[in-house]
């Protein structure tokens, strides 16, 4: 699927200057080297983000690697092979429930991407493509969640050259973009 709206900003890390873009689409089509999971603790695919990525990979497959990593904390990553995605790999990450924001949620979040960028610099990652973590079931206000993933992955040490912000629909695209825009 061709990305519609591609907006991308260099960002000057320790190790290395990344770029982060924004686009919209199926994170599931995305031709990089990672493709992150918004994912439940068990690793079970459920809805969203997360079925579409087990439909796409291969249930089966996917679902039983995903049984032998013993579930996941919220805030953390796992890693799995990517199967039938054109992604090598998927980082499977788990995403705060939003309670109001009292509860310590825009740290765990800003974990989720601190967390699979480590796990693509593990692997040699070179690109890696993330959804909007916690904002669909999971209730995290979509400008909060935009800022954090924006702000971390700016701020976050890493070899990968290319971060894919992929937004599902417009609305998300539009503020990815425009945080970018800002940058």
């Amino acid at each position: 699927m061709a990305a519609v709206g591609a907006v991308s900003a260099l960002c000057d890390n320790v190790e290395m200057a990344t770029r982060i873009e924004a686009v919209r689409g199926d994170i599931t089509s995305e031709q990089v080297d990672v493709v992150v999971n918004a994912a439940n603790p068990a690793l079970a695919g459920g809805g969203g983000v997360d079925g579409a990525i087990h439909r796409a990979a291969g249930a089966a497959e996917l679902s039983a690697a995903c049984a032998q990593l013993g579930g996941c904390a919220t805030g953390d990553a796992k890693l799995t092979p990517g199967f039938a995605l054109s992604a090598r790999w998927i980082a499977h990450v788990v995403g705060p429930v939003w309670r109001g924001g009292g509860e310590g949620e825009a740290k765990l979040l800003a974990s989720c991407y601190r967390r699979a960028l480590e796990l693509a610099d593990d692997v040699g990652a070179a690109s890696i493509a993330f959804p909007a973590i916690s904002t669909g079931v999971y209730g995290y206000p979509r400008r909060e969640a935009a800022e954090i993933a924006v702000a971390t992955l700016q701020a976050t040490p890493t070899k990968v050259a290319l971060v894919r912000l992929v937004a599902f629909d417009e609305p998300t695209a539009a503020i990815y973009e425009e945080l970018l825009g800002q940058s």
